[in-house]
């Protein structure tokens, strides 16, 4: 076994709280195994699935989609995972297909948890919905896209069940090494927090015409180009710098000023190519964050913290590191990688973040069958808020403040 192996798994282990194992908490594997179902089943709900059974006890037993073909693909992806993992495959009678999917399956007392991946303009519905329900609940972000579905939100996550899980997927919060380098920042590694660079550098985003489709179904099957549905790129993909910029500094932006522009997309739908971004923090720290969603070639994703006694660096892929008087430096993360654009944008990377979903999803699986829940809402709001603190900056032109924003009730609108 290689060194670059054993420092990952060292990594890990030191990572990963000691947890027993789910038999010894409730009798054998065969009942700890957590009953999940998927709802969404687009190319990231699916990877995401196909994780969950690949890493963790759980089955998933059940799919929900409005439409019949995204079912079929994503009960053949993941029959096929469940076949590799010795786990069954997912019964015909639990799929659930139409406008009322999220009702019926939520209605069955098959299903323990589920994991909602469907387009962020749904998300608060969605959310408030499978809360509602008592199951366990594994969301995508952003929780909302505009302030009217934040708020919403927030509601839902103070009417959380004691025994209720509720998590939101920001799985970078979860890689080993970021972790490890968190750790060290907020112990002085790097002195006092001064500013930070923040960029998230993507390639277009490939997907069918569907031809015969009406308007609104072709937006709804191509919500990714589409920022009433998904929020814009700032919302939709850049969020996971925005919500690892709250967490080292331990706080929400104060402000916010920036540019964007979709010069450069060649898609039919009306998001962003780009955006600039200033974010003004407590203790007049200063986080610039530029993004692309266009370009050809060059795909990057990395965050950078500067401090009066040294530099922090997270990359997705690598390196993780601390650069000056206290130099520290991640093992296991390899070498750089060029990360293949489509399958990054389904959550498919190499290096640093690589293993972040999986013990994202493990830790969710083992706060069920440990009856440890927990309530990540309130956390998923936060982040969404500072998105979109970013986003209005951006479209209006001018200084917007914290304070400002949450006064305010803008409320976006789609509809079938």
């Amino acid at each position: 076994m290689s060194d670059n192996i054993l420092s990952r798994r060292a990594l890990l282990a030191a990572a990963t709280p000691l947890i027993l194992k789910p038999e010894l908490v409730r009798g054998s594997q065969r009942n700890s195994a957590v009953r999940l179902a998927l709802f969404g089943c687009g190319g990231r709900g699916t990877g995401v699935a196909e994780s969950f059974v690949a890493n963790t006890t759980a089955h998933v037993t059940a799919l929900g989609d409005l439409y019949p073909d995204a079912l079929s693909k994503g009960k053949d992806a993941l029959d096929t995972a469940a076949a590799k993992a010795g786990k069954p495959n997912i019964d015909k009678k639990m799929l659930f297909s139409g406008k009322k999917a999220l009702d019926d399956l939520l209605a069955s007392n098959d299903i323990d948890a589920v994991y909602i991946a469907t387009p962020p303009y749904f998300h608060p519905e969605h959310l408030e919905k499978a809360v509602a329900s008592g199951k366990h609940v594994y969301c995508e972000k952003p929780v909302g896209v505009d302030m009217a579905g934040c708020k919403r939100v927030m509601a839902v996550g103070k009417k959380v069940g004691a025994r209720q899980s509720v998590v939101i997927g920001f799985q970078l919060r979860h890689a080993p090494p970021y972790i490890e380098l968190m750790k060290k920042v907020q112990a002085g590694a790097i002195g006092q927090m001064v500013c930070g660079l923040s960029h998230y550098y993507a390639g277009a985003i490939e997907r069918p015409e569907w031809p015969g489709a009406s308007p609104a179904e072709k937006r709804l099957r191509n919500w990714i180009f589409d920022k009433t549905i998904s929020g814009d790129i700032l919302v939709e993909q850049n969020i996971h710098l925005i919500d690892v910029n709250n967490w080292i500094l331990g706080a929400h932006p104060l402000s916010a000023q920036g540019s964007h522009g979709r010069k450069g997309r060649r898609d039919s739908g009306d998001c962003s190519s780009h955006f600039n971004v200033n974010y003004t923090y407590p203790g007049d720290v200063h986080i610039t964050l530029t993004s692309t969603q266009f370009i050809e070639g060059g795909w990057d994703v990395a965050m950078r913290y500067f401090g009066t006694e040294g530099c922090a660096e997270m990359k997705y892929d690598s390196p993780v590191e601390i650069t000056g008087r206290r130099p520290w430096s991640a093992p296991g993360v390899g070498k750089p990688v060029q990360n293949q654009g489509q399958a990054a944008a389904a959550g498919a990377f190499k290096g640093a973040i690589e293993d972040a979903d999986a013990e994202k999803e493990r830790r969710f699986i083992e706060s069920i069958v440990n009856a440890k829940p927990l309530n990540e809402v309130a956390q998923g709001a936060e982040s969404a808020l500072s998105a979109i603190l970013g986003r209005t900056a951006a479209y209006t032109g001018r200084t917007v403040t914290w304070d400002e924003l949450m006064q305010s009730n803008e409320a976006w609108s789609f509809s079938l």
